[in-house]
């Protein structure tokens, strides 16, 4: 998917590690040394900003314990990085791990039967019907079955929503409770504008339930799901309705979206690194979504499910062609 914008800036960027004090020989007694240390791993599992922490980069050259931590942050994936090169070496593999896949569906092929057939089966539609659709289709060169169904044949609306729901099996989702500000921050508008998504609603606090008007993307949903640690329920949104409330929820307010496009994985990988040791973030994650890649950073610990919209900076990346 082409981008919408460009970096304004490209070139190579240097990064400097940081210097790592090496540590000292410890004397004393051993069980002495052992319950300090306990000590100080019980209060590290409690709170991250605490003295003893681990490197997440397996690589990482200056040792696996830092004492004197010159910082707390960033966290990328649940782990902390000790410097620039090991935050480096972090988002590379999960580049790699995203690209890994790319090119292939969230979800085996499988056969659907066209919309018309269906409703010819059900008795929902006559033979005359659907001739008379599909001829008005082809002549119009535009428009799906199912809406020439409507304007031209007196189907009604739902009778065809509910036969995509057969077709896609999933359910038809209602718009009550549909509150655009309160949603927005769980999905880029990018993404909502590009794939015709439409978040809906929460339940529970633990799943999500995401509206389409013809066709479900699994793709995106995964990657929602992967992101937020919701579960996403997809179903389709009828016709008429989608529309007015998709365009209210492009106007919702998001939270601030770097677009880079990149000519390899490397510039990428160093483009999202760059940016993360930027804002330090509490946490920051990296999902796929169709082509680009999608990185969240949270600036500010989760109180729940739904963040506020200014304590999160988005950068979504592509590859550009040659």
């Amino acid at each position: 998917m082409p981008f919408l914008s460009r970096n304004k800036s490209r070139g190579q960027e240097q990064e400097q590690a940081l210097t790592v004090l090496s540590r000292p020989e410890q004397t004393g007694q051993p069980e002495r040394r052992a319950a300090e240390f306990q000590g100080a791993a019980s209060l590290a599992g409690r709170a991250r900003g605490a003295l003893f922490e681990t490197c997440a980069n397996p690589d990482c050259g200056s040792g696996w314990l830092h004492l004197w931590r010159s910082r707390q942050a960033p966290i990328f994936e649940g782990g902390w990085s000790c410097s620039a090169a090991c935050t480096a070496a972090l988002v590379a593999s999960a580049v790699r791990r995203e690209m890994d896949g790319l090119g292939q569906s969230a979800e085996s092929h499988r056969h659907r039967i066209p919309l018309g057939l269906m409703m010819l089966e059900q008795g929902w539609i006559t033979s005359i019907q659907l001739r008379q659709a599909m001829d008005a289709q082809r002549a119009a060169k535009s428009g799906r079955v199912g809406q020439w169904l409507v304007r031209q044949q007196g189907v009604s609306e739902q009778l065809v929503t509910r036969a995509l729901g057969l077709q896609w099996s999933c359910p038809v989702l209602p718009l009550e409770f549909h509150d655009p500000d309160a949603l927005a921050v769980l999905v880029p508008r990018l993404f909502v504008d590009a794939f015709g998504a439409l978040p809906l609603r929460m339940a529970a606090g633990q799943i999500l339930y995401m509206g389409f008007e013809d066709r479900l993307d699994p793709i995106l949903a995964l990657a929602v799901e992967r992101m937020s640690g919701l579960r996403v329920e997809s179903g389709l949104v009828q016709d008429s309705l989608f529309g007015p409330a998709h365009t209210r929820m492009l106007s919702a307010k998001y939270p601030a979206v770097e677009l880079v496009e990149g000519v390899s994985e490397l510039v990428l990988a160093r483009a999202l690194s760059k940016s993360i040791e930027q804002v330090r973030p509490v946490e920051s994650r990296l999902v796929r979504v169709h082509d680009c890649l999608w990185l969240r950073m949270w600036r500010r610990p989760q109180s729940g499910p739904m963040p506020e919209c200014d304590s999160i900076q988005d950068m979504i990346c592509s590859l550009g062609v040659h």
